[in-house]
């Protein structure tokens, strides 16, 4: 059993937390909003007034927010968590930033004689709940012997694909793939309805056909009804969607449907629907084809 850390108790973290806590290992936790967290403390985590106290405390620390500046606002400062890293401690960061960001990171880890791995996931809250989760993770061989157990006590499929930043690179290539598969099969719930088949017939077969990837399977179902809480917002989407066409500029790969995708994401901004789960896409969609859903009707009445 392991003395751990954590930092970001959002959705996703706080349900790692949750399975980590039920492996019996010490957890400290550290989020922006105590609130948010008084379940876990309620199971035994432990509660830290700072990033720096959680990493202080902690052999591994985790830590999973929403991006490049949440990243510099718990890493920075007197209270950050670069701040109580010592020799040996391993700092596993879950965040989806750019490669070089997280490359960036690393370096300074090392300066205090601690170790980084770039780790993001891939999965959804029910993934993480069932045990299911996948992981990847970029940094040195020896580190990541070191964190995988660990991080088989969240997924059950562990993936070292190379050095740091290469998790992250890895991390992008498959959430571009998560917007164009909702793309498409949101134009394939609509081509149906349009001609005359029922919505829920439509996402029922489709969810059933040779297209039903893990992802359409559970997210399909909320073009018939959005979640109450977003697994993944509109905003958080187009985080990785601008990230994947910044580094498809970089390394001269055309992302032409991620391209495409994106807009859409741009339009379900400019529609009012920011912070509701990307699956979204296909309210834009139907909007543009003269089909009202829930969705758009609450927005324009």
């Amino acid at each position: 059993m392991a003395n751990l850390g954590f930092v970001g108790l959002g959705v996703m973290g706080s349900q790692m937390v949750n399975r980590l806590l039920s492996k019996g290992h010490t957890v400290t936790g550290y989020n922006r909003t105590q609130k948010k967290a008084q379940w876990l403390i309620d199971k035994g985590m432990k509660w830290a007034d700072s990033p720096r106290a959680v990493s202080a405390a902690a052999d591994f620390t985790f830590a999973m927010v929403t991006n490049s500046a949440a990243i510099a606002s718990i890493t920075e400062g007197p209270d950050g968590l670069l701040a109580g890293l010592s020799a040996g401690k391993i700092f596993i960061h879950m965040s989806t930033v750019s490669p070089t960001v997280s490359r960036a990171l690393a370096a300074r880890v090392r300066e205090k004689g601690a170790d980084m791995v770039d780790s993001p996931v891939s999965g959804s809250v029910i993934t993480l709940q069932e045990g299911k989760l996948s992981v990847m993770v970029g940094g040195r061989p020896e580190t990541f012997d070191r964190v995988l157990p660990l991080l088989l006590d969240i997924g059950p499929k562990v993936t070292r694909v190379g050095d740091n930043g290469l998790a992250l690179a890895m991390k992008i290539a498959v959430n571009l793939s998560l917007a164009v598969q909702m793309m498409a099969f949101s134009e394939g719930v609509l081509l149906a309805e349009k001609s005359g088949i029922s919505r829920e017939t439509a996402v029922d077969v489709l969810t059933h056909s040779a297209v039903a990837s893990p992802m359409v399977q559970y997210r399909g179902p909320f073009v018939l009804q959005q979640p109450q809480e977003a697994w993944f917002d509109v905003n958080m989407m187009q985080k990785d969607m601008l990230l994947a066409l910044e580094l498809g500029r970089q390394l001269n790969v055309p992302l032409p449907t991620t391209a495409v995708s994106n807009e859409f994401l741009t339009a379900a901004r400019g529609m009012g629907m920011a912070k509701l789960d990307f699956a979204v896409m296909f309210d834009v969609l139907a909007a543009m084809s003269g089909v009202s859903t829930p969705v758009t009707e609450g927005i324009t009445k």
